[in-house]
């Protein structure tokens, strides 16, 4: 058994803890071209993603995030990079295990593998379980504590990626979807409740489940939602990892509007709702999660 994820537990029983904000968005400010491929710059750019790193476990992060979102095989290929799944994903988990040291735990990205389950699409759940298996191993190899499975949709997608990380050695699974507002209620993008969402990874054995990434959601959404995640969690920890905003293009680049200032507003409130978890994606940076530190105190 790994101490770091027992002591994660024991911390995480006694006190919420603190994610860290957006990589993609961050590296973008560092001169990676939208829709470029992140992964490669393990290898190729470390000091900007240890750069990254640094500081948002300087800001305060009790986690921080490899920067592997888009690390299966499927994704990658996309990129000429098919082959390549263990050398990034191994780098990836390396350099931010590097950045944490004893301070911070490591959380292994898992992001969606980029098309559709059969029979809406032509990957089977064999070979999608198969990508996700090996990106956890070398995240795992690598000195990744946690797995995180984030910014799903379909819930027989993340089911897999949850019992693939857990057949590979996880020993402890997050798995967080991403939601929008919907006539019904707060949706994933194929339509599935929070309550059924949440269901499929529990069921297939996730440690904490919650929600990341709502594009449309403002932090005033979060905190209803994070209220509706408590409540179909089955006693569970939740983490709620908000966007800063809705993205804007001004003049060429994407842009975030909500400020440091609101994150912190809203982190008491989002603890209040139940969160035992909370971090910032899209547009987040430093600022945001430095921000919301006076509300985490370790």
């Amino acid at each position: 058994m790994n101490p770091r994820v027992t002591q994660l537990r024991q911390t995480l029983a006694r006190r919420p803890l603190l994610g860290d904000g957006a990589t993609g968005t961050q590296l973008q400010q560092l001169g990676l071209a939208p829709g470029a491929c992140g992964e490669l710059w393990n290898a190729t750019h470390p000091d900007h993603v240890r750069q990254v790193h640094q500081g948002y476990l300087d800001a305060g992060a009790d986690l921080l995030t490899t920067n592997t979102f888009g690390g299966t095989s499927f994704v990658l290929a996309g990129h000429g990079a098919g082959a390549r799944v263990r050398e990034l994903n191994l780098a990836g988990a390396r350099l931010a295990r590097a950045v944490a040291g004893d301070r911070a735990w490591v959380l292994g990205d898992i992001g969606p593998f980029g098309g559709m389950l059969e029979p809406l699409g032509e990957a089977s759940p064999d070979e999608v379980t198969a990508a996700f298996r090996q990106q956890t191993a070398a995240l795992l190899e690598g000195g990744a504590d946690v797995i995180l499975v984030e910014t799903m949709s379909d819930p027989a997608e993340a089911a897999l990626a949850v019992r693939a990380a857990k057949a590979s050695g996880a020993e402890l699974v997050i798995a967080t979807y991403s939601f929008q507002q919907s006539a019904a209620g707060y949706r994933t993008m194929m339509g599935t409740s929070v309550a059924s969402a949440l269901a499929a990874v529990l069921a297939a054995g996730a440690d904490v489940v919650g929600a990341n990434c709502g594009t449309e959601l403002s932090l005033d959404d979060y905190v209803s939602l994070t209220a509706e995640l408590v409540a179909a969690a089955a006693g569970r920890p939740v983490i709620v990892q908000p966007n800063a905003g809705s993205p804007r293009l001004v003049n060429g680049m994407i842009c975030y509007d909500e400020s440091a200032a609101e994150f912190a507003a809203a982190a008491p409130r989002l603890l209040a709702a139940g969160a035992r978890l909370v971090g910032g994606c899209c547009g987040s940076t430093a600022a945001h999660i430095a921000a919301m530190a006076p509300c985490f105190p370790r």
